[in-house]
């Protein structure tokens, strides 16, 4: 898969098969959309392409409407392109570029720039200048610049309306298995191990601490969590806390992992951890002594679960 940056750097050698879209999660949902386009586009000689924005159209928009997202832009790349996409174009969305009529988006974008030959899209999408352009106005622009237009109705989408809001809403709430259901991969947290207090290490179970470089990356509801990761190509199992610490500080939000069976220095390393099962909320105890109690009973039922399930 190629990643073009913007539209207007894209030149096609042949004509194209397109899906639009954010494709945030880019959950069970888009993936039966964009596998569709591939195999069809594979089938008939042309070329896949998706094209989604960044930063996110809500960003540009609604400046005052803080925004959380499932993935990273690079993580929702790295998603796609297991997909076998043959294009992936992430286009700077700006205000400018949101006044598009859906007429000019039509002829300039998808004509011009991309020379569609089918566009593929999700149930009841919507583009153009205030969201004007509909499925209507593309199957009437699609005769008058000779493109097919295929919708994607929504009880094909493995018969529920997965949605990106609803996937937020679950890692929102704890709904860790329904989120990851959903998703049809295990959520994720990427990013540097960075130090803290080092309370763990003389408790007896220490942690790598993950600053999250994105602000704009959803961080899901406060609570332990079974987790794995990947470290030096080794398969890492463990528990992880997201949370104010309100034992101890309870001023600032950390992330913080204890890998079991694992005592390697992980300081400056950029890791990716997998959230694959909601344990606890989070709580406040009356000392240290009793917090180590609650962790060896977490560390005792992480270890079940993981035994049992995985």
């Amino acid at each position: 898969m190629e990643i073009i940056h913007s539209i207007f750097d894209f030149t096609p050698i042949q004509r194209t098969y397109v899906t639009i879209g954010t494709f945030d999660g880019v959950h069970i949902g888009h993936q039966k959309i964009i596998e569709k386009l591939v195999a069809e586009a594979k089938a008939n000689g042309k070329q896949s392409v998706v094209l989604t924005f960044f930063p996110h159209p809500r960003m540009v928009l609604q400046k005052d409407v803080s925004i959380e997202l499932i993935n990273t832009i690079n993580e929702r790349a790295k998603l796609l392109e297991k997909t076998g996409l043959d294009y992936l174009i992430i286009h700077p969305f700006s205000k400018e570029f949101s006044r598009l009529t859906a007429l000019d988006f039509v002829r300039d974008i998808l004509v011009n720039k991309l020379n569609i030959s089918k566009l593929i899209i999700g149930y009841d999408h919507h583009f153009g200048k205030n969201r004007e352009g509909n499925i209507e106005q593309l199957t009437e622009y699609s005769h008058l610049y000779d493109f097919k237009v295929e919708e994607i109705p929504a009880q094909d989408i493995d018969d529920v309306s997965v949605s990106s809001t609803k996937i937020r809403r679950a890692l929102a709430g704890g709904e860790l298995k329904t989120a990851n259901k959903y998703l049809g991969y295990n959520f994720s947290l990427k990013g540097k191990v960075v130090n803290g207090k080092q309370l763990g290490g003389t408790i007896g179970f220490p942690t790598a601490n993950i600053d999250v470089a994105e602000d704009y990356k959803l961080i899901p509801k406060t609570g332990v969590y079974v987790v794995k990761s990947f470290v030096e190509n080794k398969q890492v199992y463990g528990m992880m806390n997201i949370g104010n610490r309100p034992t101890v500080d309870g001023k600032h939000q950390t992330i913080e992992t204890h890998f079991f069976d694992f005592d390697k220095d992980l300081y400056g390393k950029e890791l990716n951890i997998e959230l694959i099962f909601f344990l606890r909320d989070e709580q406040k105890f009356n000392s240290v002594n009793e917090l180590i109690i609650q962790l060896k009973k977490d560390e005792k039922t992480s270890r079940e679960y993981i035994k049992n399930n995985l």
